[in-house]
């Protein structure tokens, strides 16, 4: 499981590809879903304040789910409660780069991971060719009567 700080994780994003144009939280959100994807895994990612008002962008993002934590706390202080509700600690990883989750993080034996890294990590998964899944026919070989269609349609009848 991995809990992200999404605006920490925005900064970063704005931070490292300074080149590029911004990118907005429902981008970041799909990038972010298919990154997980492909890596197995899930994670959260936690927003400050309400979000917009149409959150429908931000359902059916695969193995991501988004919160907007509202006015009356902030992302930080919900991150850390989930840090300390964790069951399973050394199976999560807080992405960060705010030294107060960090060190929640690491008092609880949970991987942190600075938010430029992860994003570094994202992009260099995601520009990486994807195998394409050759069919089962080609290791197998044709089947008699295939065989016997091609040998008639070439005129090679036996």
């Amino acid at each position: 499981m991995i809990i992200i700080d999404g605006h920490n994780l925005l900064w970063a994003v704005k931070k490292v590809g300074e080149e590029t144009e911004s990118i907005s939280d429902i981008q970041l959100c799909w990038i972010v879903g298919r990154y997980l994807k492909l890596n197995g895994e899930s994670g959260e990612i936690i927003f400050d304040g309400t979000g917009p008002t149409d959150k429908s962008q931000f359902d059916n993002i695969t193995n991501l789910q988004v919160l907007f934590v509202g006015r009356a706390t902030d992302a930080d202080s919900v991150i850390e409660q989930k840090i300390k509700l964790c069951t399973a600690p050394r199976r999560l990883i807080v992405v960060s780069s705010d030294h107060r989750l960090r060190r929640a993080a690491q008092t609880r034996r949970a991987a942190a991971m600075k938010s430029e890294v992860f994003w570094n990590d994202v992009v260099k998964r995601l520009s990486r060719k994807q195998a394409v899944k050759e069919p089962a026919e080609k290791r197998l070989g044709l089947t008699e009567s295939e065989t016997q269609h091609w040998l008639k349609f070439f005129g090679l009848e036996q």
